[in-house]
């Protein structure tokens, strides 16, 4: 195989990696913008991931399984705000609680329902799972040099929630940089005492945030196991809402910053997964141990020295008293 066509299998594969990052990074931007740290990213897209597949293999359809995904991914992200908005509560020690609840709950569940190590059933291709979607054109243009791997390999054939992460990003700059809720978004993550003052109910800005956040969380893990896979098995997401959380602070909670960061890690997974256990020029193979953790120590590594400050929202952690 060619240099040009391996560069392709790997961008192709970047993007499908980074799909769940960025639904999970966008989403713990509208949350961390307004105020609210939310360490359980993880345990969100889990529930959201096992909620998913097992309402696809029991109904049949996918939306049915997405619909689910995201009812509870925001019912925990409710379960959060709860606990940090209204009571005021550690937003750290609640979102570590939901990602144990999340790791523990579908494991059991599964077990008690589907009977097979906690897995859900398999998902067939016809209805259950969202499917490969292939552009205008894209078969005849494959084999038109340069121009026609690219579209049809690395833009066309990819699921409808692919495209949907990639239009989200424009969607959340808009939202956060153009319209009156995201304005008031921002300034409740900076000075939540301000927008109190201005008469705005900084609790029902932050429930809405988090209830954003919830959405692209259910976004995130019907991803992983309705589109990527064909159903959800133990601790699918791997680790995959701590990586968002640090493309979020490696793009300085920025929407287009937010998709660079993510691409960058699914590029990373993306080479570990090609070249593990490759012979390099038949000298030494590199452990595949190795190379599946290059990602997070090539993650902790732009983070500790490449990115410079990052400073988060002044109010983010905070919770906020009302001044009587």
């Amino acid at each position: 195989m060619g240099t040009f066509e391996t560069l392709i299998l790997i961008l192709d594969s970047t993007v499908r990696l980074a799909i769940p990052l960025m639904f999970a990074a966008l989403a713990g931007l509208y949350s961390e913008r307004a105020g609210i740290f939310d360490i359980g990213l993880e345990g969100k897209m889990l529930a959201a991931a096992f909620a998913g597949a097992a309402a696809a293999a029991v109904y049949g359809s996918a939306w049915i399984g997405l619909f689910f995904a995201i009812i509870i991914s925001v019912a925990l992200a409710l379960v959060h705000g709860f606990a940090s908005i209204t009571h005021r509560g550690n937003q750290i020690v609640s979102g570590v609680a939901i990602n144990f609840i999340a790791a523990g709950t579908t494991i059991i569940l599964g077990q008690a329902w589907f009977r097979q190590g906690g897995r859900t059933p398999a998902l067939s291709a016809e209805g259950s799972r969202f499917t490969a979607i292939e552009l205008p054109f894209a078969e005849a243009v494959a084999d038109v040099p340069l121009l026609g791997p690219i579209y049809s390999e690395l833009i066309s054939g990819h699921s409808i929630l692919v495209y949907l992460a990639f239009a989200a990003v424009p969607f959340t700059w808009w939202v956060l940089f153009r319209t009156r809720f995201g304005l008031r978004l921002r300034a409740v993550g900076e000075n939540p005492g301000a927008v109190d003052t201005a008469g705005i109910s900084v609790t029902w800005l932050r429930y809405r945030a988090v209830i954003c956040c919830g959405i692209l969380c259910g976004f995130a893990g019907a991803y992983l196991a309705v589109a990527q896979n064909a159903g959800f098995v133990k601790d699918m997401t791997a680790g995959k809402g701590f990586i968002a959380l640090a493309a979020l602070i490696f793009a300085k909670w920025k929407p287009v910053n937010v998709l660079l960061a993510c691409l960058l890690f699914g590029f990373l997974d993306a080479v570990a997964i090609r070249f593990a256990g490759i012979n390099f020029f038949g000298l030494f193979e590199v452990p595949p141990q190795f190379m599946q953790s290059l990602p997070y120590i090539l993650t902790v590594v732009l983070l500790a020295g490449f990115i410079g400050k990052a400073i988060p929202p002044k109010a983010g952690g905070q919770p906020y008293v009302k001044e009587r």
